[in-house]
């Protein structure tokens, strides 16, 4: 008995392979149709959630350099009036915000990405120094958060100049309050930096996100890294 005759004399039961007929090709735009929907909603969903962008300056250094491609998180931030919702039901509005955050505010020593209070069409990208009720300072080299020197091993060198200066809104006692639902930022690069010294705090709705992971060049990727300050915290 040669190869074919055995094959013919087993129990093997050959079925028509999938794909062939118009059942077949039905079955098979349904799957692509099926996969292409998925992958469309999966894309709009880490839109919704990640955003990149190329840094573009040194107001950061050296934490993070000119050119750099970053990818920040919004969810981490995202947030919604509570009173706002509830003014959509029949009676009285309260116009005071409630804002509730889905995990937490921006903190202290986070490296954020921001619409900043100025003329321009580009967002910035700061660290997070004060939040609201904070009483901030910068005076011999030295930036002052509740009265207390805060530790900085990230700035690329103290800040040479003093904070508040005359004029500036919000100050009693020669210091600066951080007002409510608002944060004051800064950059690293403290002599080098356009920021909260400059524009005031910055109004926590203008938050974009937290950056997360610098992506290119490849020699510097990884995660961003967020400070926290210990002597705050005593």
């Amino acid at each position: 008995m040669n190869d074919v005759d055995k094959l013919a004399a087993g129990n093997e039961v050959v079925a028509e392979a999938p794909g062939r007929g118009r059942h077949g090709a039905l079955r098979f735009a349904r799957e692509l149709l099926e996969t292409v929907v998925l992958t469309l909603i999966i894309f709009l969903v880490v839109r919704a959630n990640i955003s990149m962008y190329r840094v573009d300056g040194s107001s950061m250094f050296p934490t993070l350099h000119d050119e750099a491609y970053l990818i920040v998180n919004k969810t981490v931030y995202f947030h919604f009036d509570r009173n706002a919702a509830k003014n959509w039901l029949p009676g009285p509005d309260n116009p005071e915000r409630d804002g509730t955050y889905l995990f937490h505010r921006p903190r202290r020593g986070d490296i954020v990405v921001l619409d900043p209070p100025v003329q321009t069409n580009k967002p910035y990208i700061k660290r997070v120094i004060g939040l609201a009720g904070d009483r901030i300072a910068v005076h011999d080299n030295k930036v002052y958060v509740n009265d207390i020197p805060i530790d900085e091993p990230y700035i690329s060198s103290p800040a040479a100049s003093r904070f508040p200066t005359n004029g500036t809104k919000g100050v009693v006692d020669g210091i600066y309050t951080v007002p409510e639902g608002e944060v004051f930022v800064m950059g690293d690069n403290r002599n080098n930096s356009s920021d909260s010294r400059v524009f005031g705090a910055v109004d926590l709705d203008h938050i974009v996100g937290q950056a997360f992971v610098v992506y290119l060049p490849l020699n510097e990727a990884g995660l961003i890294p967020h400070h926290r300050y210990a002597e705050l915290e005593k």
